[in-house]
């Protein structure tokens, strides 16, 4: 059944009624959540279930945010607290092997949260590579400010994630550490040269590169495209994504409402899309937006189609060699560190 490239939010608990006639006429390939979309396991269910009844898709792909730390979209009571990305490495002491074991047990269990309620798809691992000056938006969401440590521990997280029967999502492709701003609010502009990108910030995306999904970033990387940032870079995503990084997996925008792009939603949609991207992301859930973003979006087809057909390919059964009982002990562990 033919559906549009965007990944769109919603505004509660429930879907309105304008809501559901829009997902049903423009059928997004998938539904993003926040904190604002979740209340208890039950309605979550509830509402991803909804979802797919009104795209036609019992496949149809439904993302959240859920990191761990700061970044954490299901919070207790009803979900455990999971530890920031950086306080594994710190954790194990520096240790960057236990880091990644640790990682891993993290995902799983994360994994094990999201599948119960019927999300498939984990906006997480972050493979950005922090520099000393840069704005706390990446901070600890960041394993480490060595791209070997990222490589390590991100691989065994993502790895937590697939086994648990979630999809990851790498982000923010080529790279947010160096940004100086918060690309929610202005437009980041990084001025290192190409080479001092590719032995460090590049790092863990080429690492990672088999994965089926990243999520780009809003940054101007000022040595290769002084006037466009990579979501609607064409030099970005053609010469380093595609080309140095040698990512073939499905490529989504970061959230098309950030204060980073400039012109109105039809505009930036359109932009990203002729810069390579396959998908569009929207976020808050405001009807008007929404319906500018769908307007200038076109149907999911030809290789962005394969790309997003090959991601969901990789949904498993969650493999059964898991104790989340001693997992959960090594997060209060983690935790209690951390704090």
């Amino acid at each position: 059944m033919h559906c549009k490239a965007m990944i769109l939010g919603c505004t509660g608990t429930s879907f309105t009624a304008a809501e559901e006639a829009f997902f049903t006429h423009e059928r997004p390939w998938g539904l993003i959540l926040f904190r604002r979309n979740v209340e208890n396991p039950k309605q979550l269910s509830a509402l991803c279930d909804r979802f797919r009844k009104l795209v036609g898709r019992r496949d149809a792909p439904v993302l959240i945010d859920q990191e761990g730390g700061r970044v954490q979209r299901l919070a207790p009571p009803h979900w455990r607290r999971y530890p920031a990305a950086q306080s594994y490495l710190l954790a194990a002491a520096g240790d960057r092997d236990m880091a990644a074991l640790w990682a891993g047990l993290g995902s799983r269990l994360i994994a094990r949260d999201l599948r119960e309620c019927g999300i498939t798809v984990d906006c997480m691992p972050v493979l950005d590579c922090p520099v000393i000056g840069a704005d706390l938006a990446i901070g600890d969401r960041s394993y480490s400010n060595d791209p070997d440590d990222i490589s390590l521990i991100a691989l065994s997280a993502a790895r937590g994630l697939l086994d648990g029967g979630v999809l990851p999502v790498l982000k923010h492709i080529p790279g947010h550490g160096r940004a100086l701003v918060d690309s929610h609010y202005s437009l980041p502009v990084v001025k290192a040269q190409p080479s001092d990108l590719k032995e460090n910030d590049f790092v863990p995306f080429r690492s990672l590169n088999s994965f089926p999904i990243a999520m780009t970033a809003h940054v101007v990387f000022e040595a290769l495209d002084p006037h466009n940032p990579a979501t609607t870079s064409k030099i970005i995503i053609s010469e380093i994504v595609r080309g140095f990084i040698q990512f073939g997996g499905l490529l989504l925008s970061d959230d098309v409402s950030m204060k980073a792009l400039t012109g109105s939603l039809g505009e930036r949609t359109t932009n990203l899309f002729d810069a390579g991207c396959d998908i569009v992301l929207h976020c808050n859930g405001q009807m008007d937006e929404a319906e500018a973003v769908a307007k200038n979006t076109p149907l999911l087809q030809g290789q962005s189609l394969m790309r997003a057909e090959n991601a969901l390919s990789y949904l498993q059964r969650p493999q059964s060699a898991f104790d989340p009982v001693e997992a959960g002990e090594i997060m209060e562990r983690v935790l209690a560190l951390q704090a």
